[in-house]
């Protein structure tokens, strides 16, 4: 039986899938199957799988694109290995995270699974330095100390540290809670990380920068963010902490969850729907700024509504994610 399962699912990326792919290849810990589970690419990606003559590599084609989370899903249930990981197509490992996270898990059995630190790099595979130390810094990476990860329950639903494909897992946890869920779908993998904390499963922490991973050009669309948001409502309201203080703000990050989809969705012209949730959140979080913004925006002419928070974008102070963008190309 083959030791490591690396799963990359993709969706039209023949240009970038290469790099991804080779990172897999280059690994200085051999003893792997490479999966590539394909939702429908309408570009030449087959024509690029079919470069590489390597028996570890499974290609997975879905005859229609299905969703992430279904692709992400047909990969995971085609697995061998006794270890998992799964990373997108647009980001790749450094050469020895699966001898070093491996290294980890035959260690110790009671740890589940084993998270790196990762680069930042750009749309031309350059790794910038100064976006990943502050991507670790607001993320609280910084802040882990190498070895079991306390507190995990807060530390994947609140502070967000961890990364999906960052991290090695063992795929028997991952059968354990069912691995992706298709209503998670654009959330999936803060939704994984959460639900195996709730499970009661052991986290490690590498502080080593071993995989990297790509922000490229090209803002996220006011579809995808919606699709975003509202399965982080979905995932958000499934969970039930034993905590008292973290159930309440699980209660507080839910309300905050649904004024961002409010705004959205008034941007997006559903303005009844839109109040509806701006509303729901000041139960909550009371009433605010940001709130009266939102009802104010959301009787203006839709028009009026994009041009508006157009120019509040324009304002606000660029952050390193997208300054990163702005120098790819």
């Amino acid at each position: 039986m083959v030791k490591v399962t690396v799963c990359i699912p993709t969706y039209n990326r023949a240009n970038l899938l290469p790099y991804a792919v080779n990172s897999v290849l280059a690994q200085t810990y051999a003893d792997f199957e490479l999966i590539i589970c394909d939702d429908g690419s309408t570009d030449n990606t087959p024509q690029i799988v079919g470069q590489w003559n390597d028996s570890r590599i499974r290609y997975i084609k879905q005859p229609v694109n299905g969703g992430r989370s279904r692709n992400m899903r047909s990969g995971f249930e085609a697995a061998r290995g006794t270890y998992f990981i799964k990373f997108d197509d647009d980001d790749a490992l450094s050469a020895e995270f699966l001898e070093k996270t491996v290294a980890v898990l035959d260690a110790d059995s009671s740890i589940d699974f084993v998270c790196t630190n990762h680069w930042i790099i750009n749309q031309n595979h350059e790794r910038v330095e100064s976006a990943t130390i502050e991507n670790s810094r607001k993320w609280g990476k910084d802040k882990l100390q190498r070895g079991v990860i306390p507190n995990l329950m807060r530390e994947t639903f609140l502070n967000q540290s961890l990364q999906v494909g960052s991290t090695l897992f063992r795929r028997a946890c991952l059968q354990e809670v069912d691995f992706m869920s298709p209503q998670a779908d654009g959330c999936e993998d803060f939704d994984l990380l959460v639900r195996l904390a709730i499970a009661g499963k052991q986290g490690y922490f590498l502080p080593e920068f071993l995989m990297e991973y790509r922000f490229h050009g090209g803002q996220t669309s006011l579809k995808q963010n919606l699709h975003f948001l509202s399965a982080k409502v979905f995932c958000i309201s499934s969970y039930k902490f034993p905590d008292e203080e973290l159930e309440k703000l699980r209660l507080q990050k839910l309300a905050g969850t649904q004024r961002a989809l409010g705004l959205r969705l008034i941007e997006k012209g559903d303005a009844v729907e839109g109040r509806k949730l701006l509303l729901q959140s000041t139960q909550v979080l009371g009433k605010g700024r940001k709130l009266m913004l939102g009802l104010l925006l959301s009787y203006l002419p839709i028009y009026l509504r994009k041009f508006a928070l157009q120019v509040f974008r324009q304002l606000r102070p660029k952050d390193y994610t997208e300054q990163v963008r702005e120098t790819s190309g």
